[in-house]
């Protein structure tokens, strides 16, 4: 695939991965995929973007992972963590995941070695509504989120077969303007 096109190739190199992928991939100068709750070592529980290497592609969540304000809400001892140790701040975290913590995280990928941060918002054609498998960047303006739940926001749900792809944004390409 790498010698037949010009076009990057990322692979999805997240969860239980032999040892051999990530120099093959390196190899190939194929980019991976870096997500900072899902570590690719067992023996850490967050990755920080200062430590992803540059042939990487870093977002804060995907298609099959809550949203940053929803996996913020799903476990406050793992929260508090994240807030000490990932972004250093002490004491106690809010309970909600508010526009200065979504900023802090976005700028964490933003400033990072990845050679792309991606935060994809897609628009539905037939309603000129969006799609966001990155609801995240949302989180960065209170008036997007204030009245949503952030576990209606969720993309898809591998563990539950009911749970498809039927999310949609609450707003417009127009109210964004």
């Amino acid at each position: 695939m790498t010698t037949s096109t010009k076009m990057l190739c990322c692979g999805e190199d997240l969860g239980m991965v032999p040892k051999c992928v990530g120099p093959v991939m390196n190899e190939l100068k194929i980019l991976s995929l870096r997500i900072q709750r899902m570590p690719s070592d067992l023996n850490i529980e967050f990755m920080h973007p200062n430590d992803y290497p540059y042939l990487s592609v870093c977002t804060p969540s995907v298609h099959d992972t809550s949203t940053l304000r929803g996996w913020w809400e799903e476990d406050r001892a793992t929260t508090r963590r994240f807030y000490n140790q990932i972004l250093g701040l002490g004491g106690e975290p809010p309970l909600f995941c508010n526009e200065d913590i979504t900023y802090r995280v976005l700028k964490q990928h933003l400033d990072c070695r990845s050679m792309w941060a991606i935060f994809p918002i897609q628009v539905n054609t037939n309603r000129s509504t969006l799609d966001s498998s990155k609801q995240d960047i949302f989180g960065l303006n209170f008036k997007y989120f204030e009245k949503i739940d952030p576990r209606e926001q969720r993309i898809n749900e591998p563990s539950n077969p009911e749970h498809y792809w039927r999310y949609r944004m609450h707003v417009t390409l127009e109210q964004l303007g």
